[in-house]
């Protein structure tokens, strides 16, 4: 059974929802980087989404533009980011450990040898931020050779024709977005209808996790409320860490107070 089934199972046993946060490998550097990460895990976390760094994530709001920007400037390579994923996952063996990455890096590395190293590094998940999913075919066949979730982005305003792709493609779990557009913590976070739900649901039954915009406890029990399976939580764990440069034990303190609030509210 794979570890995102796992951990959902688990969840739906208990009742409760997953908090998965998202943070860029490196950023400030790749130490801090790791210890925000242990911070996140050991503070309750369900599962880790880890951005690889990228100089142009079109998807992303200036929060996390920053952060890629601040990873880039250290010069490391992405070799250097799987080293970091394989020493987490001797680390935490069952947490489902997914990266979230821009096309040219897996051009780059070729696409086989890209899913090959995920695979040696024991990675559940891959989501390709600017590939959309009628030109996914290639990169679904590496994937599901070396055994690794394709993760989807699913917008509120997604059609018919799209949730039917979406149910031929996802593995692992659906990415609901909040709302159009890119990441960030400033615009308004709508709660998605249930009826939108129900429309995924007809089409899927992988769980559904939302993200964009995720800030606050209110936010998360309202997700949950409207049958997600859990939120994703990026901006507003890096806002604290762009504000926190220059004293790594207070952005340490900040992110432990705040995604323990987050995690009480999905219980």
């Amino acid at each position: 059974m794979s570890r995102y089934k796992k951990m959902f199972e688990k969840k739906n046993i208990l009742k409760e929802g997953c908090f998965v946060p998202f943070v860029v490998i490196g950023d400030p550097s790749l130490e801090t980087s790791i210890k925000i990460i242990d911070t996140l895990i050991e503070n309750g976390s369900d599962a880790l989404e880890l951005g690889i760094p990228f100089s142009d994530p079109l998807a992303d709001g200036p929060i996390i533009q920053k952060s890629n920007l601040r990873a880039l400037s250290n010069n490391y390579s992405i070799l250097k980011y799987f080293d970091v994923i394989q020493t987490l996952r001797k680390k935490y063996f069952n947490i489902p450990i997914g990266i979230l990455l821009y096309a040219n890096l897996i051009y780059n590395q070729g696409i086989k040898n890209f899913y090959q190293q995920c695979s040696k590094s024991d990675l559940d998940s891959v989501l390709i931020a600017d590939v959309p999913i009628e030109e996914y075919e290639i990169f679904y066949k590496y994937a599901n050779q070396f055994n690794i979730n394709s993760i989807f982005i699913c917008p509120p305003d997604a059609n018919e024709k799209f949730l039917k792709q979406l149910s031929l493609y996802a593995k692992g779990y659906i990415y609901l977005l909040s709302r159009p557009g890119v990441t960030g913590i400033k615009e308004k976070t709508v709660s998605l209808p249930n009826k939108f739900i129900k429309k995924i649901k007809k089409y899927n039954t992988l769980p559904l996790l939302q993200g964009f915009g995720i800030k606050n406890s209110t936010q998360v029990k309202k997700s949950i409320l409207s049958g997600t399976n859990g939120v994703i939580c990026g901006s507003a764990i890096i806002n604290i860490i762009e504000k926190n440069l220059s004293v790594e034990k207070d952005m340490i303190k900040k992110i432990k107070d705040f995604s323990f609030k987050l995690i009480q509210s999905t219980k």
